[in-house]
């Protein structure tokens, strides 16, 4: 029978002690190896925030791989193939590996995902600053400290910003950022402006007033 080493990741401390979705990543892939004729010699179990990038249980599960000259199993590509720091640690080890949503990928398809993926992210940072800067030429009154951003003069540019916004977010979301505090953080990181466009970074507040006026109530506070 073939080895294989599974690979399960999740993106907050609390769904890592919860097994929020960890246990159908489990579920997935044991009946993948069963089906494939693979036994699982070990599990390994990332638990990431959205501003973590490195990877010490993919890079054990790699070298675990090497060491019983196993297949890296994973559960979901589609989120996987987006991450940079997945994609390097994958293409620079070599291994091989099946991913139980699209058994039939290869690194160079992997790798392509990433690329699309980053192209995609960088094209909608780029068309938000416009925007934003487009707002800024008509008049719209940015605000100071979110004050006016609440009132009724702004509540309508306010809203027109939060469905440019849209696009970011439910990416965010399928890359695994469900928490106000991982939203926010990758936002900062990645240079999105915030309604104001005066340098301010993005916080909880902020992004909890954005996540209401898209009506995500799927977002957790934490």
């Amino acid at each position: 029978m073939k080895h294989a080493v599974a690979y399960y990741r999740v993106s907050t401390d609390r769904q890592g002690k919860s097994g929020l979705g960890l246990e159908a990543q489990h579920q997935a892939v044991h009946q993948f190896a069963q089906q494939e004729g693979y036994q699982v010699t070990a599990e390994y179990t990332e638990i990431e925030s959205g501003k973590k990038n490195q990877r010490p249980e993919l890079l054990a599960a790699l070298l675990q791989c090497k060491k019983q000259k196993a297949t890296l199993i994973i559960a979901k590509l589609d989120r996987l193939g987006r991450n940079v720091a997945f994609i390097a640690n994958l293409m620079e080890s070599k291994v091989e590996f099946r991913a139980v949503d699209n058994p039939h990928a290869n690194p160079l398809m992997v790798h392509l995902l990433a690329a699309f993926a980053q192209h995609e992210r960088e094209q909608i940072s780029t068309r938000t600053k416009e925007a934003l800067q487009a707002a800024k030429r008509r008049g719209v009154e940015l605000g100071k400290h979110g004050r006016e951003i609440e009132s009724k003069k702004n509540a309508k540019a306010a809203d027109q910003f939060a469905e440019m916004m849209r696009p970011i977010i439910d990416e965010l979301e399928a890359e695994g950022f469900i928490t106000i505090r991982g939203i926010s953080d990758e936002l900062n990181r990645r240079g999105v402006e915030t309604f104001r466009d005066d340098g301010e970074q993005w916080h909880r507040t902020t992004v909890h007033r954005l996540l209401k006026r898209l009506n995500k109530g799927n977002i957790s506070v934490l």
